[in-house]
């Protein structure tokens, strides 16, 4: 773990080589076991790879054009009204933020470990993320995590 924690940093310039998709799985599967309140998973992700989509997600996440480079980018959503339905108010403000939050980290640790970059992607417009993905309105952006392999 030392020297994942070592090689990991942000990312903003890829190559567009294609991620191998053993190892978007691996990266999945990492994210999908981290932990979370009562073990809820109150955390959705989205692989977008649509080079429309991604450029839309530059945009709204302040013109940053690096996100358009990777050949995927991770979407992590809190569920808050999965977390409200056990924990309350505290579970939809906080609880299911985390889940989201831990989730992007355990994937982003996980691509460093496979030899793939990224760099985590909080300044967005939230409203405007949902309506390019079509999400639930209900259902939280947190992170984007541009995934690829470094210039």
């Amino acid at each position: 773990m030392d020297e994942v924690f070592k090689r990991r940093y942000s990312v903003r310039s890829f190559r567009g080589k294609a991620i191998e998709e053993e190892k978007l799985k691996e990266i999945l599967e990492a994210a999908n076991s981290a932990p979370s309140a009562g073990n809820l998973k109150a955390r959705k992700i989205v692989v977008v790879k649509d080079p429309v989509l991604k450029e839309k997600l530059a945009e709204i996440a302040l013109n940053q054009d690096f996100i358009k480079e990777p050949p995927m980018v991770l979407v992590f959503f809190a569920l808050p009204e999965v977390s409200a339905a056990k924990y309350g108010q505290r579970g939809k403000e906080l609880y299911a933020i985390q889940d989201a939050t831990i989730a992007a980290s355990f994937a982003w640790l996980q691509a460093v470990m496979l030899g793939i970059d990224a760099c985590w992607i909080g300044a967005f417009e939230e409203e405007r993320v949902k309506k390019i993905l079509g999400t639930k309105s209900k259902e939280r952006p947190i992170a984007i995590l541009p995934l690829g392999y470094k210039k």
